[in-house]
């Protein structure tokens, strides 16, 4: 009985999911030092300015990552929630207008975990969305492959983070290639950061989408550019978003804007009635392959 109450409630909470429409937005880079971490943060913080109900997604275990960023300190997080030692809510932190869930564990220990525990994961995280506007992933980064993610192949919309360096367009075309050819996704949004102009910044993206589109099929989206700013700059080191720091800086400005156009992003019917459930089945299938190349990188 008891049980039968417990999926009630898991299966009520995932159709208030599906009512609210909760967009999802998976934030990738090719290479590290794009600024991956610093568009998320600074894009979520835009978007609570605007009014809606923000949760993002630490996927990453690195030493920069998201809550390292913001200067958090996370007593608990979505691994605890798996093994039962806390409650969904003791594990996520409010800060700077927006919610925090540290999910890097999780992700690494992820195919360790029982079925309880898989279960009791997925509960979660439908949980904490419930009533969420906006969930952004800031997509981990493992064993040197970009974006290994719980939602990529989830219908989320896809948020690529492009510098205009070499290494930086190169990698980030390798990343789009390999989503597009291992998870069938052919639409991607794409946002040019640390460039000196928007010229800059159409040049690198009008160039990208052209090959995309000849040998891919593909399709690239401008969302915008983000500027060299010293103000943001300042407002990184100060752990807060430019927006909060220093609200009349171009690059606050620019994110508002970006913000913007991300609410005009249409919620795809599948994103939003698959819910949790296939967030959960893409984990398995994300960390399944980042497990096989791993072997395949030992034995060769």
């Amino acid at each position: 009985m008891r049980s039968n109450i417990r999926i009630d409630q898991a299966e009520g909470l995932r159709r208030l999911l599906v009512r609210n429409q909760t967009q999802v937005i998976t934030v990738v880079a090719g290479k590290p030092g794009v600024g991956r971490t610093s568009a998320t943060i600074n894009l979520a913080a835009a978007l609570a300015y605007s009014g809606k109900d923000v949760l993002v997604l630490d996927e990453n275990h690195t030493s920069d990552n998201l809550l390292d960023c913001l200067k958090l300190y996370a007593k608990h997080d979505l691994l605890d929630v798996a093994q039962g030692k806390c409650a969904p809510s003791e594990a996520v932190l409010t800060a700077r207008g927006f919610s925090v869930l540290h999910t890097a564990r999780a992700m690494n220990e992820f195919l360790k975990l029982d079925q309880i525990e898989q279960q009791r994961m997925e509960d979660a995280l439908t949980e904490v969305s419930c009533g969420m506007d906006v969930m952004l992933v800031d997509a981990a980064m493992l064993a040197g492959q970009a974006a290994v993610s719980s939602s990529l192949a989830s219908g989320a919309a896809l948020l690529v983070v492009v510098d205009t360096t070499t290494s930086g367009i190169t990698e980030s075309y390798a990343l789009i290639k390999r989503l597009a050819l291992e998870n069938a996704r052919l639409h991607f949004e794409i946002v040019v950061n640390k460039v000196t102009n928007e010229r800059a910044a159409m040049t690198v993206f009008e160039n990208m989408a052209r090959v995309a589109r000849h040998n891919l099929a593909a399709r690239l989206e401008y969302l915008g550019y983000i500027p060299s700013d010293d103000r943001l700059k300042r407002a990184t080191q100060l752990g807060r978003p430019v927006v909060e720091a220093f609200p009349a800086a171009v690059s606050a400005k620019l994110y508002v804007e970006l913000a913007q156009k991300i609410l005009r992003l249409p919620v795809l019917q599948n994103e939003v009635e698959s819910g949790t459930s296939r967030i959960m089945q893409n984990l398995i299938k994300q960390l399944a392959r980042q497990h096989s190349r791993e072997m395949l990188h030992v034995v060769n």
